[in-house]
């Protein structure tokens, strides 16, 4: 049987292993643990060469179990995704042979390279951790983590991913430049031949899935579940959106909180976590009117807004 080992140490580990490669994003890190925490998809969007891929795969590397990356282009077929059933003549019958969503870690790189069609293979999958073909469902592997990366500023070749794929995130980061030390590092490292091929496994998938068990376990007060729902709520309501965050928001909030919660070493949610978490949780769900994008305004700042006009409870920072 295995040890019992706290999230916060398996946190420690983790982090450890990802910044010995990532260097100088220890937020990106925190917030990218914090998902996988959640069992929650991840969705890393920003321009070339900054380290998306990197911390996908440094991440995938650092768990003990089973991934798989999926270069997503135009040619990638749906079938390629999910598996297919394939006919054996000797035994005759079909046979299902299981596509590279199938692994605890699924890197899918670049997914907006991929046709709408090939995309919505992954609604299923992301949202119910099972897949259907030929009317017979199958469960992928768990936990399930789909970390996908996008470039937003390239359109050529590209599919903006519709909203019901976006909802299926848990979180959307963004990596951003490093500083000048942090990337004089990154030179150094690729110089000496260090990349996420050379790291190794820190946690092992029954030490994860307790964590994850303990994450989903952390205590949340009433009044900050209302708080989140407040939040969610007064998007719906906001005047530069044509649509706010869905309750399935509201849900990730507190399930990106208590994994944040469990990064810091504790095993209750405050409502300064789940003011951390809101950016990446709530922006990436909110679609603005026409008027609010002539005027450059961004989804970003209407969480801002929404953050500063809604009120947090306060005593509620820990067990009663």
């Amino acid at each position: 049987m295995t040890p019992e080992i706290a999230p916060g140490a398996v946190y420690e580990r983790i982090a450890a292993n990802v910044h010995s490669v990532l260097r100088g994003k220890p937020q990106l890190v925190r917030l990218a643990i914090a998902a996988v925490f959640a069992e929650g998809h991840l969705l890393v969007e920003d321009v070339p060469g900054v380290g998306k891929t990197t911390l996908a795969r440094c991440l995938a590397r650092s768990v003990g179990g089973s991934w798989n990356r999926i270069q997503f282009t135009p040619d990638l077929l749906p079938g390629d995704i999910t598996g297919v059933p394939v006919y054996h003549q000797r035994a005759e019958r079909f046979e299902f042979h299981p596509g590279g969503i199938f692994a605890n870690v699924v890197v899918a790189d670049e997914i907006n390279r991929g046709t709408p069609k090939t995309q919505s293979a992954l609604l299923e999958v992301m949202g119910e951790r099972t897949v259907t073909v030929d009317a017979v469902r199958h469960e992928v592997p768990r936990p399930f983590l789909v970390v996908a990366t996008q470039n937003p500023i390239e359109m050529a070749g590209t599919y903006r991913l519709p909203e019901a794929q976006l909802d299926r995130f848990l979180m959307r980061l963004e990596v951003g430049y490093p500083d000048l030390a942090s990337e004089v590092k990154v030179i150094m490292g690729d110089c000496a031949g260090i990349g996420p091929d050379e790291l190794s496994p820190v946690v092992d998938i029954p030490t994860l899935q307790q964590a994850i068990a303990q994450v989903r376990a952390a205590h949340v007060d009433g009044a900050v579940c209302e708080y989140a729902a407040r939040l969610a709520a007064a998007t719906r309501t906001h005047a530069a959106l044509r649509y706010g965050a869905s309750p399935r928001g509201s849900i990730a909030l507190i399930r990106a909180a208590q994994g944040l919660a469990a990064t810091y070493g504790r095993g209750f949610v405050t409502p300064d976590d789940v003011k951390e978490i809101a950016q990446p949780v709530l922006a990436h769900r909110l679609i603005l009117t026409t008027d609010a994008e002539l005027n450059n305004r961004r989804p970003a700042d209407v969480v801002d807004e929404v953050l500063a006009t809604t009120p947090a409870p306060a005593g509620t920072a820990a067990r009663a």
